[in-house]
Protein backbone atom coordinates (compact mmCIF):
# COMPACT_ATOMS: atom_id res chain seq x y z
CA UNK A 1 0.00 0.00 0.00
CA UNK A 2 1.00 3.61 -0.23
CA UNK A 3 0.14 6.50 1.72
CA UNK A 4 0.23 10.17 0.15
CA UNK A 5 0.26 13.34 2.48
CA UNK A 6 -1.40 16.19 0.03
CA UNK A 7 -0.79 18.50 2.57
CA UNK A 8 -1.84 19.21 6.59
CA UNK A 9 -4.51 16.01 6.92
CA UNK A 10 -5.22 15.28 3.22
CA UNK A 11 -4.14 12.09 2.39
CA UNK A 12 -4.28 9.66 -0.62
CA UNK A 13 -4.14 5.74 0.27
CA UNK A 14 -3.59 3.25 -2.32
CA UNK A 15 -4.99 0.89 -0.59
CA UNK A 16 -6.70 -2.65 -1.30
CA UNK A 17 -6.57 -1.88 -5.08
CA UNK A 18 -8.78 1.42 -4.05
CA UNK A 19 -7.81 4.65 -4.06
CA UNK A 20 -9.16 6.86 -1.15
CA UNK A 21 -9.18 10.69 -0.33
CA UNK A 22 -9.29 11.78 3.40
CA UNK A 23 -9.89 14.87 5.08
CA UNK A 24 -9.95 17.10 1.72
CA UNK A 25 -8.79 20.48 1.88
CA UNK A 26 -8.30 21.54 -1.56
CA UNK A 27 -7.93 25.94 -0.97
CA UNK A 28 -5.04 28.10 -2.36
CA UNK A 29 -3.25 29.10 -0.56
CA UNK A 30 -4.82 32.19 1.72
CA UNK A 31 -8.31 31.30 0.50
CA UNK A 32 -9.61 31.02 4.00
CA UNK A 33 -9.49 33.09 6.68
CA UNK A 34 -7.04 32.53 9.37
CA UNK A 35 -8.53 30.49 12.42
CA UNK A 36 -9.64 32.99 15.29
CA UNK A 37 -8.22 33.51 19.16
CA UNK A 38 -4.67 31.50 17.60
CA UNK A 39 -1.51 33.16 18.56
CA UNK A 40 -0.62 33.76 14.60
CA UNK A 41 -3.49 34.72 12.95
CA UNK A 42 -2.69 34.25 9.37
CA UNK A 43 -4.72 33.19 6.23
CA UNK A 44 -5.17 29.63 5.92
CA UNK A 45 -3.64 27.47 4.46
CA UNK A 46 -0.08 28.96 4.82
CA UNK A 47 1.58 26.60 2.10
CA UNK A 48 0.10 25.52 -1.69
CA UNK A 49 -1.15 22.28 -2.62
CA UNK A 50 2.36 20.73 -3.89
CA UNK A 51 0.21 19.73 -7.13
CA UNK A 52 -2.75 20.65 -8.99
CA UNK A 53 -6.29 19.92 -7.48
CA UNK A 54 -6.79 17.71 -10.94
CA UNK A 55 -4.02 15.75 -9.54
CA UNK A 56 -5.04 15.41 -5.95
CA UNK A 57 -9.11 14.13 -7.40
CA UNK A 58 -7.47 12.12 -10.56
CA UNK A 59 -8.32 8.54 -9.78
CA UNK A 60 -10.44 8.92 -6.74
CA UNK A 61 -12.56 6.22 -5.92
CA UNK A 62 -13.48 6.80 -2.21
CA UNK A 63 -13.45 10.11 -0.15
CA UNK A 64 -13.68 9.55 3.61
CA UNK A 65 -14.30 12.26 5.68
CA UNK A 66 -13.16 12.23 9.66
CA UNK A 67 -15.00 15.64 10.42
CA UNK A 68 -16.41 18.74 8.85
CA UNK A 69 -14.07 21.81 10.47
CA UNK A 70 -12.81 23.38 7.57
CA UNK A 71 -9.05 22.41 7.54
CA UNK A 72 -10.46 18.53 6.81
CA UNK A 73 -13.06 19.62 4.96
CA UNK A 74 -13.22 23.34 2.64
CA UNK A 75 -15.99 24.81 0.74
CA UNK A 76 -13.10 23.82 -2.32
CA UNK A 77 -13.74 20.27 -1.79
CA UNK A 78 -17.25 20.72 -1.27
CA UNK A 79 -17.56 22.48 -4.74
CA UNK A 80 -14.39 20.48 -6.52
CA UNK A 81 -15.18 16.55 -4.98
CA UNK A 82 -17.32 14.87 -7.82
CA UNK A 83 -20.65 14.81 -6.17
CA UNK A 84 -21.63 10.91 -7.19
CA UNK A 85 -18.41 9.05 -5.57
CA UNK A 86 -18.51 7.55 -2.49
CA UNK A 87 -17.93 9.16 0.62
CA UNK A 88 -17.85 7.40 4.41
CA UNK A 89 -18.27 10.30 6.97
CA UNK A 90 -19.70 10.33 10.92
CA UNK A 91 -23.15 9.97 11.69
CA UNK A 92 -23.35 13.72 12.62
CA UNK A 93 -22.19 14.80 9.78
CA UNK A 94 -24.66 12.96 7.14
CA UNK A 95 -27.34 15.57 6.91
CA UNK A 96 -23.93 17.95 5.78
CA UNK A 97 -22.91 15.81 3.37
CA UNK A 98 -26.54 15.65 1.66
CA UNK A 99 -27.06 19.07 2.00
CA UNK A 100 -24.41 19.79 -0.95
CA UNK A 101 -25.62 17.11 -2.75
CA UNK A 102 -23.18 14.46 -2.43
CA UNK A 103 -25.81 11.71 -3.82
CA UNK A 104 -23.73 8.95 -2.52
CA UNK A 105 -22.38 9.60 1.13
CA UNK A 106 -23.08 7.49 4.09
CA UNK A 107 -22.49 7.30 7.65
CA UNK A 108 -19.85 4.75 9.46
CA UNK A 109 -21.57 4.04 12.75
CA UNK A 110 -19.32 1.37 14.04
CA UNK A 111 -17.88 -0.61 10.35
CA UNK A 112 -18.46 -0.42 7.32
CA UNK A 113 -17.56 -2.41 4.35
CA UNK A 114 -16.61 -1.17 1.44
CA UNK A 115 -15.26 -3.39 -1.62
CA UNK A 116 -12.92 -5.44 0.19
CA UNK A 117 -12.22 -3.12 2.95
CA UNK A 118 -13.08 -2.84 6.60
CA UNK A 119 -13.73 0.82 7.96
CA UNK A 120 -14.04 0.78 11.96
CA UNK A 121 -14.71 4.44 13.07
CA UNK A 122 -12.68 4.98 16.22
CA UNK A 123 -13.35 7.42 19.02
CA UNK A 124 -11.53 10.94 18.97
CA UNK A 125 -11.00 13.67 22.05
CA UNK A 126 -10.48 16.94 20.33
CA UNK A 127 -9.41 18.54 22.94
CA UNK A 128 -9.82 18.82 27.02
CA UNK A 129 -12.33 19.59 28.81
CA UNK A 130 -14.88 22.35 27.54
CA UNK A 131 -12.80 22.70 24.65
CA UNK A 132 -13.63 18.91 23.73
CA UNK A 133 -17.06 19.32 24.06
CA UNK A 134 -17.30 22.68 21.71
CA UNK A 135 -15.20 20.77 19.12
CA UNK A 136 -16.78 17.68 19.03
CA UNK A 137 -17.52 15.27 16.98
CA UNK A 138 -14.46 14.12 15.99
CA UNK A 139 -13.73 10.37 14.46
CA UNK A 140 -10.88 8.46 13.63
CA UNK A 141 -10.94 5.29 10.93
CA UNK A 142 -9.15 1.63 11.26
CA UNK A 143 -9.00 0.66 7.92
CA UNK A 144 -8.25 -3.62 7.54
CA UNK A 145 -7.97 -5.65 4.10
CA UNK A 146 -7.06 -9.28 3.40
CA UNK A 147 -3.14 -9.11 2.91
CA UNK A 148 -2.64 -5.89 3.49
CA UNK A 149 -1.54 -3.63 6.80
CA UNK A 150 -4.03 -2.10 9.37
CA UNK A 151 -4.13 1.54 9.00
CA UNK A 152 -4.91 3.82 11.94
CA UNK A 153 -6.28 6.91 10.83
CA UNK A 154 -6.17 8.83 14.13
CA UNK A 155 -8.10 11.90 13.20
CA UNK A 156 -8.14 15.14 14.77
CA UNK A 157 -7.60 14.20 18.44
CA UNK A 158 -4.99 13.88 21.77
CA UNK A 159 -3.78 11.28 23.30
CA UNK A 160 -6.21 9.64 25.69
CA UNK A 161 -7.55 6.19 26.84
CA UNK A 162 -9.33 5.65 24.30
CA UNK A 163 -6.28 6.47 21.39
CA UNK A 164 -4.79 3.93 23.90
CA UNK A 165 -7.53 1.06 24.14
CA UNK A 166 -7.63 1.26 20.12
CA UNK A 167 -4.18 0.87 19.41
CA UNK A 168 -4.48 -2.08 21.85
CA UNK A 169 -7.29 -3.76 19.73
CA UNK A 170 -6.63 -3.15 16.31
CA UNK A 171 -2.89 -3.85 16.59
CA UNK A 172 -2.32 -1.54 13.55
CA UNK A 173 0.29 -1.74 11.61
CA UNK A 174 0.50 2.02 10.32
CA UNK A 175 -0.59 5.02 12.42
CA UNK A 176 -0.99 8.41 10.72
CA UNK A 177 -1.49 10.74 13.39
CA UNK A 178 -2.51 13.87 13.36
CA UNK A 179 0.02 16.67 15.11
CA UNK A 180 0.65 20.20 14.86
CA UNK A 181 -0.49 20.73 18.60
CA UNK A 182 -3.27 23.20 17.33
CA UNK A 183 -3.75 25.73 19.99
CA UNK A 184 -6.08 28.82 20.63
CA UNK A 185 -5.02 31.35 22.58
CA UNK A 186 -6.59 30.12 26.03
CA UNK A 187 -6.85 25.88 26.87
CA UNK A 188 -4.54 23.13 25.93
CA UNK A 189 -3.66 22.31 22.52
CA UNK A 190 -6.49 20.39 20.79
CA UNK A 191 -4.25 17.89 18.40
CA UNK A 192 -1.39 15.90 19.55
CA UNK A 193 1.45 17.52 20.78
CA UNK A 194 5.29 15.76 20.38
CA UNK A 195 4.65 14.46 23.86
CA UNK A 196 1.13 12.25 22.70
CA UNK A 197 3.21 11.15 19.52
CA UNK A 198 6.12 10.01 21.29
CA UNK A 199 3.32 8.26 23.96
CA UNK A 200 1.23 6.72 20.33
CA UNK A 201 4.94 5.56 19.16
CA UNK A 202 5.75 3.90 22.65
CA UNK A 203 1.99 1.78 22.83
CA UNK A 204 2.60 0.72 19.16
CA UNK A 205 6.59 -0.29 18.85
CA UNK A 206 5.79 -2.18 16.08
CA UNK A 207 3.84 0.08 13.83
CA UNK A 208 5.19 2.51 11.36
CA UNK A 209 3.77 6.31 13.10
CA UNK A 210 3.59 8.83 10.42
CA UNK A 211 3.04 12.32 12.02
CA UNK A 212 0.57 15.11 9.58
CA UNK A 213 -1.42 18.20 10.58
CA UNK A 214 1.57 20.05 10.33
CA UNK A 215 2.93 24.02 9.02
CA UNK A 216 -0.79 24.66 6.99
CA UNK A 217 -2.73 26.00 9.36
CA UNK A 218 -2.59 29.32 11.57
CA UNK A 219 -3.11 27.32 14.92
CA UNK A 220 -0.66 24.48 14.42
CA UNK A 221 2.30 25.36 16.27
CA UNK A 222 3.93 22.46 16.34
CA UNK A 223 6.34 22.36 13.61
CA UNK A 224 8.01 19.69 11.86
CA UNK A 225 11.26 19.99 13.07
CA UNK A 226 10.86 20.69 16.76
CA UNK A 227 8.65 17.08 16.45
CA UNK A 228 11.46 15.37 14.71
CA UNK A 229 13.83 16.75 17.53
CA UNK A 230 12.03 16.17 20.30
CA UNK A 231 10.95 12.46 18.77
CA UNK A 232 14.58 11.64 18.28
CA UNK A 233 15.38 13.13 21.99
CA UNK A 234 12.31 10.59 23.33
CA UNK A 235 14.28 7.44 21.19
CA UNK A 236 10.75 7.46 19.09
CA UNK A 237 10.69 5.87 15.30
CA UNK A 238 9.10 8.57 13.10
CA UNK A 239 8.25 9.61 10.01
CA UNK A 240 7.33 13.07 8.67
CA UNK A 241 6.52 13.60 5.71
CA UNK A 242 6.85 16.70 3.45
CA UNK A 243 4.01 17.43 1.62
CA UNK A 244 3.37 16.06 -1.40
CA UNK A 245 5.41 12.82 -0.12
CA UNK A 246 4.60 9.15 -0.35
CA UNK A 247 5.09 6.40 1.99
CA UNK A 248 4.65 2.62 1.37
CA UNK A 249 4.65 -0.23 3.82
CA UNK A 250 4.28 -3.82 2.66
CA UNK A 251 1.34 -6.30 3.72
CA UNK A 252 1.54 -9.20 6.24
Amino acid sequence: MKLQLVRHATLLLDYAGMKILVDPMLSDAGAMSAIQNSPQPRPNPLVPLPFPVEQVLDGVQLVLVTHTHRDHWDDTAIQLVPKDLPLLCQPEDLRKMEAVHFVNASEVHDTKYWSNICITRTPAQHGSGEMARAMAPSSGYMLSSEGEPTVYITGDTIWYDQVAETIKEHSPQMIVVNAGAAQFLHGDPITMTAGDVVRVCRAAPHAQVIAVHMEAINHCLLTREELAHQAHAAGAHLLIPGDGESVTLQGE
